[in-house]
């Protein structure tokens, strides 16, 4: 009787059927107001208007960057839990991207790098991962993006499968990690989805409205949202970073992308309403980060703007090393503002890491375009405001990230610019780079806003806490309410 009693109960467990996280590559919160007044009704304003906003939600680590962005939303945590350090970063002393596995095999095109990618890297579950979990692996689970690494960590460890763009073959593939073929509709989808091969889609506004393309072929085939276990379903619009880079946050470029994803958003909210129905599905949408103003755009309105010359910066390091220990190029690398050195040749040598260090550290210091420089292992000890001094802490994962962060001042990108630089870039803990949207909408997401701040780590703890489900093993975020 009481078996019974406990079965009826987890049967009223009230969930919606779909969840669908969207996270925009590179979006700054302000875009949600800068292009407010343009947007149509069914899109992206309808998520400001119908939604709960969370206006002050900021990115507490650094550097942010993409696969960072994308692991940290869905996993509520950050990279010192989750091993997500970077794009790239260096492993067994050896560089990485955050999903490149060489133990697996492509699948959907000729055998190749773009097709060796899983979650190996991941050491922490996703909302998708506890979603599994909950329903006794019954939930499906969805990641896309042109992107390979907005496609597979939003995923997580258990996912059905994670499609990513293979600018080679001009189609979506994914790897044997999920599957051993693509299934049939997939295979008839990318041979009516396509580009000339190395057609570099992710800088068109094309390349949207390919992400939403297959985002809706997975609702129907997959038969997303059709019984009564929740699904999940991970979109990452990539081509609003690829056209940032490239021109930067204002301008017609980075206008028409945002006037695409409102349309492509517009057409599948419609389509989420007609096969889900409104009100049974819970869409929620952030951004991997934002994106810095360009430097010279900025000089010209009398605001600080520049770049910061990291390879000048490492020639001096290294030359100070080399007459004051004997070798050559012992700083090996400097990637996002993590700074590494070669371990290899500094134990061959027998030199003192923390001694080696020091020196590095010193010679930085002088730089005048740096803003810190501190040992990853000693921030605890440095003279850094306790609000970044937080994020570089969060951000650093002993056995990834290097060995020296630094901080460019703020209005500098990480690296040198020229007078004809259009585009922009993105890394710091300032505003410009860690304030992001985060809107849900839907199934029991009641209008309103919050102004409060609360970080990107939140959002799978309040995703998760409205499904009553645990929430991912590294998640160090609090879910939040949301009132009228």
């Amino acid at each position: 009787m009481l078996l019974g009693m406990t079965l009826a109960t987890q049967a009223q467990v009230e969930r919606p059927k779909l969840v669908v996280g969207i996270v925009v590559d590179q979006m700054r919160w302000d875009y949600l107001y800068y292009y407010y007044d343009e947007f149509t009704n069914g899109g992206l304003k309808r998520l400001v208007d119908e939604g709960y906003n969370f206006d002050n939600c900021m990115i507490n680590y650094i550097p942010t960057v993409t696969a960072i962005g994308h692991s940290s939303v869905y996993t509520g945590s950050v990279p010192s839990l989750t091993g997500i350090a970077g794009n790239n970063f260096y492993k067994d002393g050896k560089e990485t991207s955050s999903v490149r596995d060489k133990t697996v095999a492509t699948v959907g095109a000729p055998n190749g790098s773009p097709g060796q990618r899983s979650p190996i890297n991941l050491q922490a579950t996703t909302i998708g991962d506890q979603l599994k979990v909950a329903t006794d692996f019954k939930a499906k689970v969805f990641g896309v993006a042109l992107k390979d690494r907005a496609s597979i960590l939003p995923g997580g460890h258990c996912a059905d499968a994670a499609y990513w763009w293979d600018g080679d073959a001009g189609h979506y593939v994914t790897s044997t990690y999920y599957m051993d073929r693509l299934p049939q509709w997939m295979e008839d989808f990318n041979k009516t989805h396509k580009t000339a091969p190395k057609y570099d889609i992710k800088t068109s506004t094309e390349g949207v409205t390919m992400t939403f393309a297959l985002a809706e072929a997975l609702l129907e085939n997959e038969d997303l949202g059709k019984d009564d276990i929740t699904d999940l379903l991970a979109v990452s619009v990539s081509s609003t970073d690829a056209i940032g880079h490239a021109f930067s946050t204002r301008g017609p470029e980075n206008h028409d992308v945002y006037m695409q994803l409102d349309k492509d958003i517009a057409h599948f909210f419609n389509l989420l309403d007609k096969k889900i129905g409104k009100g049974n599905y819970l869409v929620f949408l952030t951004a991997d980060h934002g994106g810095m103003h360009n430097p010279n755009f900025l000089k010209a309105h009398k605001m600080p703007g520049g770049g910061w010359n990291g390879g000048e910066a490492k020639k001096r390091v290294n030359e100070t090393l080399a007459a004051k220990f004997g070798v050559f190029n012992l700083l090996k690398d400097i990637m996002d503002c993590r700074v590494y050195l070669d371990h290899e040749a500094i134990k061959t040598r027998g030199l003192d890491i923390d001694a080696v260090k020091a020196e590095a550290v010193k010679v930085l210091k002088e730089d005048p375009e740096l803003a810190y420089v501190s040992d990853y292992e000693r921030v605890s000890e440095s003279s850094i405001p306790p609000y970044i001094k937080e994020r570089i802490i969060n951000g650093y994962h002993r056995e990834r990230s290097g060995d020296i962060f630094v901080q460019v001042k703020s209005g500098l990108l990480n690296y040198a610019v020229k007078d004809d630089f259009k585009g922009t870039s993105h890394g710091q803990w300032n505003p410009y780079d860690s304030h992001i949207p985060f809107v849900l909408m839907g199934w029991h997401v009641p209008h309103g806003s919050d102004a409060s701040e609360v970080h990107i780590t939140d959002i799978a703890a309040t995703v998760c806490a409205m499904l009553h489900i645990e929430r991912p093993d590294c998640c160090i975020g609090e879910a939040r309410n949301m009132e009228r």
